[in-house]
């Protein structure tokens, strides 16, 4: 059902702060590993889920958002594995070689009168980020809060709208690279961040 979907960019796109070799693994191996599992999960389903889907949902999202109306045997495995698969769908899209810098237009306003800069904003996104402990994701949200989630968990799943910004915090992201050192990962991923895909978000919320 599910399928990796392309990055957009080639691996060695964003090499001066994620290299190629991390790029390639992360995406078509941890990536693939969710989505694999997920469609095992979802076997036999199809009733399920043409139940909880709706016109204005994604598919995946509707399954992420009614985990609890699929059999308690797969729970687990829809939580961690489509989350996986959502988060990370979403991810390569909040990076681009053409990225870094700040946002502006109404994005960067909003984010000034909250934070009272973007440097303050940047420091507390990145303070909750190597906070966060073992594995787990960063997410700017709708009304520019800042949360943190473990594991694969995202925020829609306990209700939340669809964030505007995630950071994946997993050593997997960024050992190759940084061993680990998550702060360095952290100061490097500010420079590939599409803050236009954040914005039409925001702006579409």
């Amino acid at each position: 059902m599910f399928k990796i979907p392309p990055l957009g960019y080639e691996y060695n796109a964003l090499e001066n702060y994620v290299s190629a070799d991390i790029m390639k693994l992360h995406h078509s191996k941890h990536h693939q590993v969710y989505v694999d599992k997920l469609n095992k999960a979802l076997e036999g389903q199809e009733e399920v889920i043409a139940r909880i889907s709706t016109p204005d949902k994604t598919t995946l999202e509707s399954i992420l958002c009614s985990i609890d109306s699929f059999p308690e045997s797969i729970h687990t495995t829809l939580r961690n594995q489509g989350g996986g698969h959502y988060n990370h769908s979403l991810f390569w899209q909040w990076m681009s070689p053409n990225g870094g810098g700040q946002p502006t237009g109404e994005l960067a306003e909003a984010i000034n009168a909250r934070y009272g800069s973007f440097e303050q904003f940047v420091e507390v996104f990145t303070k909750k980020s190597l906070a966060v402990f073992g594995s787990g994701w960063t997410w700017l949200q709708p009304d520019l809060a800042i949360v943190t989630t473990q594991n694969q968990d995202t925020p829609i799943m306990s209700g939340g709208a669809p964030a505007l910004l995630g950071l994946d915090v997993w050593e997997h992201a960024y050992y190759l690279d940084y061993k680990n050192d998550r702060a360095e990962y952290v100061k490097a991923w500010w420079n590939v961040v599409d803050w236009k895909f954040v914005a039409e978000r925001y702006e579409s919320r």
